[in-house]
């Protein structure tokens, strides 16, 4: 199939099939998901529709569309900001070019998070504030609000943009009544007592940025990407301000790049906190996220 001419009266199951192919031969890495997604968001159809409509003729509209989408999938531009939206921690979240488009290793930081403060501060009943220092679109503050149903949150953010998507989120699942949405640098304007801080920070160094898959480089916000020379320049401005952020015995989790939890639990440790537990591995293995405790 010639993508840029897909043809009306294509049957839509050929189309799928069609698109799948190209992307395939282009070298992406899940071309038959990408496929059926940008084929059901041309047609407004979800997987059941697409399969029940497999062999509907597309008319010259649809064709178009369907062309037009994946023509965007293969200069690398991500489906999720293709259809808009993105799910994590089950959730579904608009995700715009102002915003960090939340990827599946990031739930480990919500993993390390609700255990640490189980096991801390009693049950996920209790109730706690929260901040997430960079919160992006929302997404780590959200899915801790869902799983803390006491809890009160803020999210802090440079990009004001940013914090426009996070709100948008939040009223879409229907936490706004539950946080706080802070326009300031990590931590700088937020009083003490936190009983939880949540970041994922920007991590990539500096010269580490060139060489990003197209998808990260070209669309994720410089400013999520950028960590500075070592990559570890947030971490520090996060650790210098943990002790005042945190309430006796509340919790600091991060998120970390392959390689960084070593470092990042020594600078906790020598600005005062306590790294009780290993660092929490992803799905691949990959120590992902860092926990550290103010105990007085």
């Amino acid at each position: 199939m010639d993508l840029v001419t897909v043809a009306a009266g294509d049957t839509i199951g050929a189309a799928r099939r069609g698109v799948a192919a190209v992307l395939r031969a282009a070298g992406l890495e899940t071309p038959d998901l990408d496929a059926r997604l940008l084929v059901g968001h041309a047609l407004g159809l979800d997987h059941a529709g697409l399969a029940a409509a497999a062999e509907r003729l597309l008319r010259p509209d649809e064709a178009a569309q369907v062309a037009a989408l994946t023509a965007r999938r293969l200069a690398r531009e991500p489906v999720t900001r293709i259809l808009g939206r993105s799910a994590f921690w089950s959730l579904p979240l608009v995700v715009t070019a102002d915003v960090l488009d939340p990827r599946p290793d990031t739930e480990t930081v919500v993993e390390a998070a609700l255990a640490a403060v189980t096991a801390r501060q009693g049950g996920r009943d209790a109730t706690r504030r929260i901040a997430d220092l960079g919160t992006g679109s929302g997404a780590l503050l959200l899915a801790l609000l869902t799983e803390l149903p006491a809890a009160f949150g803020i999210g802090t953010d440079r990009s004001v943009a940013a914090l426009a998507t996070a709100r948008d989120n939040a009223v879409r699942i229907g936490l706004l009544d539950r946080l706080r949405l802070v326009a300031c640098d990590f931590g700088t304007a937020l009083d003490g007592g936190l009983d939880l801080v949540v970041a994922n920070p920007p991590y990539i160094p500096s010269r580490e940025i060139a060489a990003l898959a197209p998808e990260v480089r070209v669309y994720d916000p410089h400013l999520a990407l950028d960590g500075g020379p070592d990559g570890l320049s947030a971490y520090r401005a996060i650790a210098a301000d943990a002790e005042r952020l945190l309430a006796p015995g509340g919790v600091l989790v991060v998120e970390v790049g392959m390689g960084q939890a070593e470092a990042v639990a020594a600078l906790f440790t020598t600005a005062g906190l306590v790294c009780e537990t290993p660092p929490h591995p992803d799905l691949s293995g990959v120590l992902r996220a860092v926990t550290a405790v103010r105990q007085t």
